[in-house]
């Protein structure tokens, strides 16, 4: 039996939100020089919930189900709320393209825990993939870490938010069968803001003497890699498996490296270079599809011989 077809909407769904994130990694690295952790996550989650919060009112969405509640506050405790800061503070310590490599050895984790608890199915070419861009991750991560503890506290860091990553994904999962991608998203933007209030005081003190370009860089966050990642994200999640949408974000560190290059001026080394390839073949190796196998016509079998069909 070959595998269906991918639908068009939620590859492109995939695609958009694998560019944004991109983007937040270049402009996490940029803000943080003005906005502490917790403050900036806390920022950008305000900034989200307003954007969300005014999409739900024009599309007239109501509350989730209450079956959803369960899945929306775990991920949104561990994504939106402990990811988020444990990221900010994580690009403090290392280079946008490192931070971005580190983060995703989560597909990974996503993969494991979505076959031990969602039931996702492990094709071999999808382990194929995600073996080589973890490698490629694994190995940019632990050559930066030898600079210094503060590039292992970074990584460290990084890692942390892949755990939160992972385990908001596939807590996310089971509540898109039962509300929309936007509900999902909202409310558990909402639920991250709520987390993030004890660093209030710390982004009301920070806002007024921080420059222009920081705080919009602040609401790009909450806006785009935020508010609209988030929401494509959810959208192609809810029609594919955990393990697949986590292999797609593989693409994260080759356009975070370049992106960090363009505009932060950050030049990758050699080691980051070839962990960006990696990555990005490993993204390949896991999103292709087996070619269909051929059939062998079928002969009407011979008087007295056992009826067989060909094996695909």
């Amino acid at each position: 039996m070959t595998n269906p077809a991918p639908r068009p909407l939620p590859a492109l769904a995939a695609a958009v939100t694998v560019v944004l994130w991109a983007s937040a990694f270049v402009a996490i690295r940029s803000a943080g020089d003005s906005y502490s952790p917790g403050a900036l996550a806390l920022g950008r989650l305000l900034s989200g919930s307003l954007a969300l919060g005014l999409l739900c009112l024009v599309r007239r969405e109501g509350l989730p189900p209450r079956s959803a509640w369960r899945g929306i506050g775990i991920s949104g405790v561990l994504w939106f709320g402990f990811y988020m800061v444990a990221l900010n503070w994580g690009e403090q310590q290392v280079d946008a393209g490192t931070a971005a490599l580190v983060v995703n050895v989560g597909p990974l984790l996503i993969a494991l825990l979505g076959a031990r608890l969602l039931g996702d199915p492990m094709p071999p070419r999808l382990l194929a993939g995600m073996a080589v861009s973890f490698a490629g991750a694994v190995t940019v991560g632990l050559s930066m870490a030898g600079g210094g503890s503060s590039s292992v506290l970074g990584v460290v860091l990084c890692l942390l938010a892949a755990v939160a990553y992972a385990a908001g994904v596939v807590s996310q999962k089971p509540a898109l069968a039962r509300a929309s991608a936007l509900q999902v998203t909202t409310y558990g933007c909402l639920v991250g803001t709520v987390a993030c209030l004890p660093f209030a005081g710390q982004l009301v003190h920070q806002v007024a003497g921080a420059p222009l370009s920081a705080t919009l860089d602040m609401v790009y966050l909450g806006v785009f890699p935020t508010a609209l990642a988030f929401t494509t994200w959810a959208y192609a999640l809810a029609r594919t498996t955990a393990s697949r949408m986590g292999a797609t974000t593989y693409a994260v560190p080759a356009l975070v490296v370049l992106m960090s290059w363009l505009a932060l001026g950050e030049v990758p080394g050699p080691v980051t270079l070839v962990g960006g390839v990696l990555c990005l073949a490993g993204v390949a190796v896991s999103r292709s599809r087996a070619r269909a196998r051929t059939r062998a016509p079928r002969t009407a079998p011979a008087a007295g011989e056992p009826h067989s069909e060909q094996v695909p």
